[in-house]
């Protein structure tokens, strides 16, 4: 499969590229474009005040930039929080689009989103302060009308970014099922024709 993964609200920091490494061992094609064009964070509140500086429009605009040059080859979108809202939004404007992986985070759906049983998988920490249960419950409903097939893995007692091995929220065991459970969602999904 061909992936384009988008990195959290930390920049492509070096868990980034070693989830990128691990993909790649597994046979696929994957992308990692920079939407902060080389900046990375340790402080969550640095990285937010750069991500709000930058502003979500032109971190969109960035992503589709990024996607454009491969994205008749039927890309699957994936991302870590932030990257995860990022790559929702291009693949569900994106008709040639295979599957969506999404790693800690959503994002908001368009009234008019339609997309044909897009294949998508969600793992997220449970609680997380950041996807509460009421929000997840309506992402998933929204989800389903808009066309997509979705699956929900949950992780209690985990922090938000749990797959990361340089943040404190890394949990060893749930990002090793994470990976396993995912490796095998994108061995399911239809070949790209490229």
């Amino acid at each position: 499969m061909d992936i384009m993964l988008f990195s959290s609200v930390y920049g492509v920091r070096p868990g980034v590229r070693a989830a990128a490494e691990r993909l790649k061992a597994a046979g696929h094609t994957v992308w990692t474009p920079d939407l902060y064009e080389g900046r990375v964070f340790d402080d969550v509140e640095e990285a937010r005040q750069y991500r709000d500086g930058i502003g979500l429009d032109e971190l969109l605009r960035r992503a589709v930039v990024a996607a454009a040059p491969h994205s008749d080859r039927g890309l699957v979108y994936a991302g870590f929080s932030l990257g995860a809202a990022v790559a929702q939004n291009l693949a569900l404007g994106d008709e040639k689009a295979r599957g969506l992986l999404l790693l800690h985070g959503t994002s908001d759906i368009a009234e008019d989103a339609a997309v044909d049983e897009l294949p998508v998988q969600l793992h997220v920490a449970d609680p997380d302060v950041y996807e509460p249960h009421d929000w997840l419950t309506a992402w998933y409903l929204r989800m389903g009308r808009a066309g997509a097939d979705v699956e929900v893995y949950r992780y209690p007692g985990v922090g938000h970014l749990y797959t990361d091995p340089d943040l404190p929220d890394y949990d060893a065991p749930a990002a090793e099922e994470t990976w396993r459970v995912a490796l095998g969602f994108l061995e399911t999904l239809e070949p790209s024709q490229g």
